[in-house]
């Protein structure tokens, strides 16, 4: 059995843009940009990688990385949903240095992936980000001619990236193949090079999966194999699968047999493990592989070395289904699954924690602080102000700008006090603006009568304004 250590995708990923299969035109394209930005002159400081699956696009950004010496910073654009993210995330990178390298390049993956509706704001924030950047900002779509992203195309260098052929996806087959070792059937390798439709990726995942259960690639392992792995099955199902697996290579296939991400199967583990291992070493050894996965995960997170996730998924699903030894029994008794807490949870709470951070950023601007800090060591006591004191909860929501719904999520006993306040204070404020601009007098109006006594219009600006609402409150 071939002995795994980082992914074969990750493993023959090109080093340098020239190691790209086919896409010359890309190639020149790409090559040309560069060279603008190290002359400090480019034409366009975006540029927009688009084609198929598997063709090349994010290969080209990484390659670029290594050859050219960027550090990457990446961000897809279907996950960070909101203009917020984007703006925080993204354009601060682009206006500073890394810390490791001089120069920086700002990844936005898959920008089709962002909703006219749900994203508002999300387009107008890359424009803005491409606008403002001092380092060079890629994205990749599949789709690019989405009527949304018209005025993405048109601050940035469209490169297309084709279609592989077939015979190109076969010539890298072999070469894998021949770097492995492998005893490789050519009718097998043809069957992948076909079945993957031009998608690179996708075939050098399927050769792997073959040669980690047997280690040789005949054409009848192939169509057993990858047939089996080709349907997509619920998350009920995949977890039940994966706990009734005797082998390694088994487990792992079934973890495959899903569209979640490697984080929630995790917790889909976690949700229903207790339900069905019943013998409480068992359940101990299954938690420790799963604890196991979640720090590789976590540091996959922190350094982004997607290296790790084979040991990750390995542990997840192999780890804890041969975990399984005093009461084997048990992983095939039928039980009901329940969907994960936590996954309902932060669905249920994604709101909230919306309002919670925009405030913490809010406050982390007047204080200096990150919003982490804010979160930890701030949020409490505004909490306390809020609920306690409705005058200077009041002048805290002035002084901040923050929104009704801001308000409601930092006090619900006060908050319509809080508001009445909020209101009051700003009118107070437009009034004393109103007051302080010179008012310019007609001809024929005599001027303020000089004297001890205080006119009629000064009383009357005495009893508004700022002065006034303080001394009420």
């Amino acid at each position: 059995m071939v002995s795994k250590k980082i992914p074969w995708v990750i493993k023959y990923r090109p080093r340098k843009i020239d190691e790209l299969v086919n896409q010359d035109d890309a190639k020149a394209l790409v090559k040309a940009w560069l060279r603008s930005w190290e002359s400090g002159k480019p034409e366009k400081k975006a540029a927009l990688f688009y084609g198929p699956p598997g063709s090349g696009k994010t290969s080209m950004v990484e390659a670029i990385c290594r050859e050219y010496g960027y550090q990457l910073v990446e961000m897809n654009a279907s996950d960070y949903r909101r203009a917020s993210d984007i703006e925080r995330v993204a354009k601060v990178a682009s206006l500073q240095k890394g810390l490791f390298a001089s120069k920086r390049l700002i990844l936005l993956d898959e920008v089709d992936g962002v909703s006219g509706v749900a994203d508002e704001g999300a387009i107008e924030a890359i424009l803005d980000l491409i606008e403002t950047t001092k380092n060079p900002v890629v994205m990749t779509a599949n789709d690019p001619w989405d009527v949304r992203l018209r005025p993405v195309r048109d601050k940035s260098l469209l490169v297309e990236f084709k279609r592989l052929t077939k015979t190109e996806v076969l010539n890298l087959l072999k070469k894998i193949c021949l770097n492995e070792k492998l005893i490789c059937d050519e009718e097998a390798l043809k069957f992948i090079a076909e079945k993957s439709e031009g998608d690179l990726r996708s075939a050098i995942n399927d050769l792997e999966a073959v040669a980690e259960g047997a280690g040789k690639i005949t054409l009848d392992l192939v169509k057993q194999i990858l047939r089996a792995r080709d349907r997509v099955l619920e998350p009920f199902e995949v977890v039940r699968n994966i706990l009734r697996s005797n082998y390694v290579w088994q487990a792992k296939q079934n973890a495959s047999q899903t569209d979640l991400a490697p984080d929630e199967l995790m917790q889909w583990i976690n949700e229903n493990l207790p339900l069905q291992i019943t013998d409480p070493e068992d359940l101990w050894r299954a938690y420790e592989a799963l604890s196991k996965a979640d720090v590789y995960m976590g540091r996959i997170v922190k350094s982004g070395s997607w290296d790790l996730l084979a040991y990750a998924t390995e542990l997840m699903s192999a780890g804890v289904a041969l975990s399984i030894v005093n009461d084997v029994k048990s992983k095939y008794r039928w039980v009901k699954y329940q969907f994960p807490s936590k996954i309902r949870l932060m669905t249920q709470t994604k709101e909230a924690r919306a309002l919670r951070d925009t405030i913490a950023e809010l406050i982390g601007r007047q204080v200096h602080a990150s919003k982490q800090k804010v979160i930890n060591y701030v949020l409490p006591y505004v909490r306390i102000i809020f609920d306690n004191n409705p005058e200077m909860a009041a002048k805290i929501a002035v002084g901040l700008n923050l929104t009704d719904s801001m308000v409601r999520y930092l006090t619900q006993r006060n908050a319509d006090a809080v508001l009445n306040y909020v209101r009051e204070l700003r009118k107070a404020i437009s009034e004393e603006v109103k007051a302080s601009k010179p008012s310019k007098t007609s001809s024929g109006t005599s001027p303020p009568t000089k004297g001890k006594g205080k006119s009629t219009q000064t009383k009357e600006k005495e009893g508004r304004g700022l002065d006034a609402f303080f001394k009420k409150t």
